[in-house]
């Protein structure tokens, strides 16, 4: 299944996409795609339901972050060994660990504001992955049984602040809003038969920029949601990013090329579908 949100910002409906690719309406059905929704029984529930059988979303309408509701969203950072070397940095030991907040989530589709003051704004497109089982102290072997689905995330970074104004960590450079740009939908795990071998594009302005695939990634998916659940509990409905493949702005030799406003960002993932956003400057 593929499951959306769409509406306006903050009134967001649940829906499913049909084989023809239509959004279809479940709001008779559940009142969001939340964690309880994701959970295996919610998604059972909505695997039964034929989606022709749904009303038709709004023609034009606006698609929302494919989760709503998000209590935490943890990324991973230097998971490409290749995007190691640009930034210039040692490939991990472990996986590094940093969080976003959720009000940084927005669609996959809306404007990224260049926030007030920034000098170095650079994009990351990453598969993100999202938890349908609660996950504490998760086997390897069990890891991927406690995911739901998988989408697309644009980690927008300021690099100026994560790196050079960072006091030890990177969170100054992550957090901003607007910088999780997430969808357009939440792909579950059985459409999806091998995680670690999906090719990843991001174009800048109509420049290809990064091309990668999953498996390259130093810390696979299921390494990841094992490891990270000796550290924190994940619960259902939590946002996972993993990392981006090489060709970010910072690593561009001789000179670093950063987001500007107007720059429009176009990326996607093989079979979660593609997001675009336009820069767009900071205003009260």
């Amino acid at each position: 299944m593929k499951l959306v949100r769409f509406g306006a910002v903050g009134a967001e409906k649940p829906g499913i996409v049909d084989s023809d690719g239509q959004i279809r309406d479940l709001t008779d059905h559940v009142a969001d795609i939340s964690g309880a929704t994701i959970s295996p029984a919610g998604l059972a529930q909505l695997k039964a339901i034929d989606p022709k059988s749904l009303p038709l979303a709004p023609a034009g309408s606006r698609i929302g972050a494919p989760v709503g509701n998000i209590r935490n969203v943890v990324a991973v950072g230097l998971n490409y060994a290749d995007h190691a070397a640009e930034a210039g940095m040692p490939i991990p030991k472990e996986p590094i660990l940093f969080n976003k907040f959720a009000n940084c989530v927005v669609g996959p589709n809306d404007n990224v504001i260049k926030p007030k003051g920034s000098l170095k704004l650079d994009w990351e497109v990453e598969i993100a992955f999202v938890i349908g089982t609660r996950a504490r102290h998760v086997a390897e072997k069990d890891a991927l049984a406690h995911i739901a689905g998988y989408t697309i995330c644009n980690d927008v970074s300021e690099r100026h602040w994560q790196i050079e104004r960072s006091g030890g960590q990177w969170m100054k450079g992550k957090v901003f809003e607007s910088s999780a740009p997430l969808g357009p939908w939440l792909v579950t795990t059985d459409e999806i038969p091998d995680v670690q071998n999906l090719s990843m594009f991001c174009d800048i302005s109509g420049t290809r920029m990064q091309t990668g695939n999953t498996k390259t990634m130093i810390f696979g998916i299921a390494q990841l949601l094992s490891y990270i659940s000796e550290f924190m509990v994940l619960e259902a409905g939590d946002v996972v990013i993993t990392g981006t493949p090489p060709g970010v702005g910072l690593g561009i030799k001789p000179t670093p090329r950063f987001l500007n406003e107007g720059d429009t960002i176009h990326m996607g993932i093989q079979g979660l579908g593609e997001q675009k956003q336009t820069v767009v400057p900071f205003t009260m």
